[in-house]
């Protein structure tokens, strides 16, 4: 069977790595003329998603890449001395196998995984899905495909062919997400330094490796006006959020216009009743983004393309039992994602003086503990911190 896969970023080569492992004819298109370089921030892979790159042959690779980030120096309001925290201490408590990793690195380790199998089409798009499978691309001639698979992310352009408008499924959570590229030296390897002031979180790290360092900003506020690709109205938006926040701040806006990539996006979630219809189906942010930086999305996209390439095996192929069948296995964790995603927005973002307080201090009592204790009260919390580590990761080597 032909499958097309719309997307080359996380979900879409993990999809196809397991497709064509289980005999599917596996076409990828992406829009960008190669593997998306955007300087993109750092993910957390929780248990289920190393469990499943372990079971692609890619875990050594992805723990190579692992940014080592294990220190959060914060400045807050009233307080003239920085607090540290040991995060490295905070994630063994949460997580039984985490790795947090770039995620352009990320990427191109699952892109190579098959890339020898798999047919990629770069600088390309989809413009029509027929009923009948036939799809017509931007550039290339129209092909027919038996299964149509939108694995291209929150503003998911096989979502919005076949299902209808983005406005139409999206639930804005209250903020926003910066990422900004910049040159290695505003940060300490391992280390992420943050200002925290209630509305407004922002920080810069660099990872072991060296390379560029990564400012990430977070903050509230009402629905903006902007569209998602227009970068000078963002870098606006941004500046006007954060600008005489502190120095230091102001010195990471600087470098805004110095040509380093450069990501902003609502922080939104996706709510459909079905993520399938007919022989196309969604999977990732595409289908089900719990909300970027907050809800766990990367390892959520990995178990969810490995579940739908399973289904599908299973399947032999049908749609109409595979695609049920990937709604049904899918359903708790996203529906947990969810909720755990609106919790940790308000957390990390605190709209108080206190909230910036508790949230510095109830880390660092967490990294204070002893392992063994905090990793035992963070068990007790599987809908909480523990969540992303104990979703269930289905056995499909019968198939």
């Amino acid at each position: 069977m032909r499958v097309l896969v719309s997307g080359a970023s996380i979900a879409g080569p993990v999809v196809a790595y397991w497709l064509v492992r289980y005999g599917f004819e596996v076409t990828v298109v992406e829009r960008a003329q190669r593997l998306r370089k955007a300087g993109g921030h750092a993910v957390d892979l929780f248990t289920p998603a190393i469990d499943i790159s372990e079971r692609m042959g890619v875990l050594d690779e992805i723990q190579a890449k692992a940014t080592g980030i294990d220190r959060m120096v914060v400045h807050r309001p009233g307080s003239a001395r920085p607090v540290g925290v040991d995060i490295g201490k905070v994630f063994t408590a949460i997580s039984d196998r985490h790795v947090e990793v770039m995620r352009d690195e990320l990427s191109e380790i699952y892109y190579r995984a098959a890339r020898d199998d798999v047919e990629y089409v770069f600088g390309d798009s989809i413009t029509a899905i027929d009923p009948d499978g036939t799809v017509a691309f931007e550039r290339g001639a129209p092909r027919r495909f038996d299964i149509v698979i939108g694995a291209d992310g929150l503003h998911s352009n096989v979502r919005s062919l076949v299902f209808g408008p983005e406005k139409d499924f999206t639930d804005f959570i209250g903020a926003y997400l910066a990422v900004l590229s910049m040159p290695g030296r505003h940060a300490d390897p391992g280390v992420f330094t943050g200002h925290f002031r209630p509305d407004r979180v922002v920080g810069v790290y660099g990872d072991r490796h060296g390379g560029d360092a990564r400012a990430v900003f977070l903050f509230r506020s009402d629905p903006l006006e902007y569209h998602y690709r227009d970068t000078d109205r963002q870098k606006a938006l941004l500046r006007a959020a954060f600008a005489g926040m502190d120095p230091m701040v102001d010195g990471w806006l600087g470098e805004l216009d110095a040509g380093g990539a450069f990501y902003f996006d609502s922080i939104t979630q996706l709510r459909m009743d079905t993520w399938s219809r007919g022989r196309v189906t969604l999977v990732g942010d595409a289908g089900y983004c719990p909300g970027p930086a907050v809800g766990g999305s990367t390892s959520l996209a990995v178990l969810g393309a490995y579940t739908l390439a399973g289904e599908l095996a299973a399947a032999g192929g049908d749609p109409e039992r595979a695609f049920p069948a990937y709604e049904r296995a899918m359903a708790d964790p996203v529906r947990a994602s969810r909720a755990f995603a609106r919790g940790a927005a308000r957390s990390l973002v605190p709209t108080s003086r206190f909230g910036v307080w508790a949230l510095v201090n109830g880390s660092r009592l967490v990294a204070a503990l002893p392992t063994p204790i905090a990793r035992a009260l963070a068990r007790l919390n599987t809908k909480g911190v523990r969540l992303h580590d104990t979703m269930e990761v289905k056995d499909f080597s019968g198939v």
